[in-house]
């Protein structure tokens, strides 16, 4: 047996107006002294010197990231503050 397909055609689609982001200036959130301590923790614990709070080894890049953003905090660089948790 065979079966008849519905050949009901659909109504086109009205076009979604383009959204407009807000007109805000784009400041960087990080200083160039900020990224060169990440970087300088990023080489560390690719060379496996990198060594978390309680001393043992860092292999996650996520917690190399986060140690060189904490490290730029406490010198003072122009880093956005920690999430709270």
């Amino acid at each position: 047996m065979t079966t008849k397909k519905s050949t009901a055609k659909k109504a086109p689609k009205a076009p979604k107006a383009p959204t407009k982001k807000a007109a805000t200036k784009s400041a960087t959130k990080y200083s160039p002294a900020a990224g060169a301590s990440v970087e300088r923790e990023m080489k560390a614990m690719k060379q496996g010197k990198l060594k978390s709070g309680s001393g043992q080894k860092v292999t996650n890049p996520k917690q190399a990231i986060a140690i060189g953003l904490s490290e730029a905090r406490k010198a003072g660089k122009k880093v956005p503050p920690a999430p709270k948790s």
